[in-house]
């Protein structure tokens, strides 16, 4: 049974890493970072099933794979307060040179990272990758991956979801980030997506939703419920619906904070709004 307590302390921890990260540099993605905060503590301290230490093979454990991958400091956050590197080592976040970028990549080698991501619309395609070559390999571990709504509009992952229904990629979990919001505005000015979970039921997909995406006991039982039911001929899509923002009002239900940096005023409300928890690095 989760300890939702210690979780959300670490969820309000890892949405100080964030603000402080992208504050420091004056850089980065702090709206959809924030919203996902829940995501990523539930998938890392809960659901996933980890190796200790970290090999680039995977071999006998959960994958995640980030398609959003502008959503890094979320992603780094949680790494790091999961014991995959240094928590002191997110101070380098977007530096020349560091091993934490703006958007994962690989050639730098950082402990949990397994593909580049931030040119949208290619995880689902790497997710059914591993999931394929676990099926080969015997090994019934899952496979994760996370995308965001706006991502859909690509029609690369529309290939990819027909492939993984039509190959039966039934180890496979896919969750969308479904907060309405992108860079140049809402989904719904922007090119409205209609109803997914339609779409993906008609390519032959199971979906569940989340319809309180920053609940973490939410977040937990669905995505229990999403493991219980691979292995069944089908994957799996999750559409969690989570606010842009989450956790620092002025930032909330706008897609004006998805790449926006706080000033000094701004951080110093935010952060009074997440009180310290697990220790700032």
């Amino acid at each position: 049974m989760a300890n939702i307590e210690k979780l959300e302390q670490l969820v309000t921890q890892v949405r100080r890493d964030i603000l402080r990260q992208v504050h420091r540099v004056n850089s980065g993605h702090p709206g959809g970072s924030l919203g996902c905060a829940e995501f990523f503590v539930a998938l890392y301290q809960e659901l996933m099933d980890r190796n200790e230490g970290f090999s680039m093979d995977g071999i006998g454990e959960d994958l995640f794979f980030l398609s959003n991958g502008h959503i890094s400091p979320v992603f780094y956050s949680v790494l790091a307060r999961s014991g995959y590197f240094p928590v002191d080592e997110l101070n380098t976040f977007r530096h020349i040179d560091s091993r934490l970028q703006g958007h994962p990549t690989t050639h730098e080698g950082l402990p949990g990272i397994r593909v580049a991501s931030g040119s949208l619309g290619q995880g689902i395609s790497v997710a059914i990758g591993a999931a394929e070559t676990k099926k080969l390999n015997n090994d019934k571990h899952l496979v994760y991956t996370l995308c965001g709504d706006g991502e859909l509009q690509e029609g690369q992952n529309w290939e990819a979801i027909m492939y993984a229904a039509g190959n039966k990629i039934d180890n496979l979990i896919v969750t969308i980030d479904y907060n309405g919001q992108q860079i140049d505005g809402s989904l719904e000015n922007v090119l409205p997506m209609g109803n997914l979970k339609g779409k993906f039921e008609a390519f032959g997909w199971e979906v569940l939703e989340i319809k309180e995406g920053n609940n973490l006991e939410a977040i937990i039982n669905t995505l229990s419920t999403a493991k219980e039911h691979t292995g069944q001929g089908k994957p799996i899509c999750v559409l969690m619906h989570t606010v842009m923002g989450n956790g620092v009002d002025f930032m909330m239900h706008t897609h004006a904070w998805h790449g926006k940096a706080p000033n000094d005023e701004q951080l110093e409300t935010a952060l009074a709004q997440n009180p310290e928890t697990l220790g700032d690095y």
